[in-house]
């Protein structure tokens, strides 16, 4: 979890000054509808009791159950059924993520978490149960965040989780965007590292996730400052850094790959 990276824009002065001492006035017309909104307006405020103003309607989710703007509806799929996304090709084979079941994959995955150079960042060394309490959190929820295995040419290569960053707490520390997908991922062999397979399986990731969600203008990533490999990967994968970020448990790099630039980069 985690990012950070605002910006702010500012204007002229609302009045124009052009060393007359004048100030420029326009006059403006209301157009009918709103005048006669702004009719009826003045008028409920009269008819209210003791010249309060009259209660305004509840939103109709505050009333029936419905979750507010910008939370997911109940049983909604928040990741556009990612377990049918197929393969999509790479210079190293056909890749595909495929959705975790823990008794088929949590011996492998938690070999992984167990790995040195892998702790030092996920911090889920253990036993099994760990990275088990990891991986059923993520299955027992909305599906906001779904834990795959990164599959290359039929063979797992790493553990990816792929989850709606404007949903998570992540969004608090960036300005996100509705359906800002984010990508958690780590490459399980030894051997597999360094060769540039986890930058190759990062693009198609994220390539991924754009050809599959429509309404997804970006995918965002926010690794560990410190994991210069993973950052560097990002970077290569096409990703931008956009921030530094103060996250709970990290300062992280904001890495952000743009749907307009995704067939350039």
């Amino acid at each position: 979890m985690s990012p950070t990276g605002a910006s702010a824009e500012t204007g002229g002065p609302d009045t124009p000054c052009d060393g007359s001492g004048v100030e420029d006035t326009l006059e403006l017309r209301l157009p009918g509808e709103l005048a006669e909104l702004l009719g009826q307006d003045r008028q409920s405020r009269a008819a209210a009791p003791d010249g309060r103003e009259p209660r305004r309607a509840v939103p109709r989710g505050a009333r029936d159950g419905e979750p507010p703007p910008g939370r997911p509806l109940p049983g909604e799929d928040l990741l556009d059924a990612l377990a049918g996304w197929g393969a999509a090709a790479t210079p190293f084979g056909a890749f595909q993520l495929v959705p975790v079941q823990i008794d088929r994959d949590l011996r492998l995955i938690s070999r992984w978490m167990n790995d040195p150079a892998v702790a030092a960042f996920w911090e889920l060394a253990g036993p099994e149960s760990v990275t088990e309490h990891h991986l059923g959190g993520q299955l027992a929820g909305d599906g906001r965040s779904v834990p795959c295995l990164g599959v290359l040419d039929g063979v797992p290569k790493g553990y990816f989780e792929i989850y709606r960053a404007d949903l998570d707490p992540v969004a608090r520390h960036y300005p996100a965007r509705p359906h800002d997908t984010g990508i958690h991922l780590l490459i399980g062999g030894v051997a597999d590292r360094g060769r540039g397979l986890g930058t190759a399986l990062l693009r198609a990731a994220a390539d991924h996730v754009l050809d599959h969600r429509p309404h997804c203008a970006r995918v965002v990533a926010e690794p560990d400052l410190r994991n210069v490999p993973s950052v560097s990967a990002f970077l290569s994968a096409g990703f931008r850094f956009s921030a530094e970020v103060d996250l709970p448990d990290k300062r992280a790099a904001l890495m952000v790959r743009d749907r307009a630039l995704s067939k350039v980069l």
